[in-house]
Formats: structure tokens, sequence, C-alpha cells
């Protein structure tokens, strides 16, 4: 209960925050399109790298996903730590990504946009829809129902590896350099 209560509070603080990022997550193909590549082409080495950078190379600091997770500082980081954020860059992606993005934003004080927020909004309803339109199609046991949802859960897994996806590059190279 009381960790539940520290990540509202964290979520709550990060409304304060008054810190944009460098490059707006709409111009960021612009800005850096080779890391953009790169970041298409091997998502998790991409992340992995950020988090040792946002790290400062410093891998004694490393916890999993950022202490963001539940799992975070329960999974052994500190034998290994490199083995561990590969791990979690590899089989976890999208909590990776999203941890590092949450690490930087609570240093730098950068707040969420409103291009962020819409797209978090947008994926979070279709995954609500898919949920309804799943439940509905248990109880009457309506087959076509049951593909709708699944079609609607594609959609929203699609949205949000296209976010994480445009937030590991976006926040990576171009916008993070003017923070420093």
């Amino acid at each position: 209960m009381a960790a539940s209560q520290e990540y509202m509070d964290k979520a709550l603080l990060r409304r304060s925050y008054r810190n944009v990022w460098q490059t707006d997550l709409t111009c960021a193909i612009q800005a850096d399109f080779p890391y953009c590549c790169l970041s298409l082409w091997c998502g998790p080495c991409v992340s992995y790298m950020l988090r040792r950078r946002a790290l400062y190379n410093d891998m004694s600091r490393y916890v999993c996903c950022a202490g963001y997770m539940p799992c975070s500082g329960r999974c052994g980081e500190s034998k290994c730590p490199e083995l561990c954020l590969a791990t979690e860059a590899f089989l976890c992606f999208g909590s990776s990504v999203a941890s590092t993005r949450f690490l930087l934003q609570d240093e730098f004080n950068i707040q969420t946009t409103q291009c962020d927020n819409c797209i978090i909004s947008f994926m979070f309803c279709l995954q609500q829809l898919a949920c309804i339109c799943s439940l509905v199609a248990c109880i009457v046991g309506n087959q076509e129902l049951s593909e709708a949802s699944q079609a609607i859960s594609c959609v929203s897994d699609a949205v949000y590896w296209t976010r994480s996806t445009r937030w590991r590059w976006t926040r990576g190279m171009a916008s993070w350099a003017g923070l420093r």
C-alpha cells in the first residue's frame, strides 16, 4: 500500500515539472534520423545503451526497471547489473523504455507533453475497449466479438510499441543532449 502511494505521489509531482524535452516528439525523426533507424532495427540494444547513459555508466546504480516496478530491487541486480539490464531490455522492453523515460523525467524535472498524454490516453482507451469487448464476448458467447477484442488489443499493442520506439529515440540522443 505504501509503495502504491509513493508511485501516485511521483505521478502527481511530475505535473509540477517545468522543463521540457529539447526535441518535441513530433520532430524526433528529423532531429536524429540515424539514431531513429538504429532504434527501429535493434530497440532493446538502444534501450540498454540509453539506460547505461542515464546511469552515467555507473552500473552500481542500476536497479531493475529503474525502481519503478514491483520487481525492482528483487532481481539480484547488484550481482550482475549488465546481465540484468540486458535481460530487462530484451524481455521487458516496454517497461525498460518507460522506466528510463521516467528516470530522466524525474532527474531533470521534465514534464510530459500534450502529445505524450494524447498517445497514452488513446492506448489506454483501446485497452479498455478490448477488455470490455472480451468480457461481453465471454458472457454472450459471441466469437466475432471475441475476434474484434483481439484485433483491438493488437492495435493497442501497436500503439504501445510505436510509442515506446518513438520515446526511445526521441528522448535518446537528440533530446537528451540539450539537458546535460
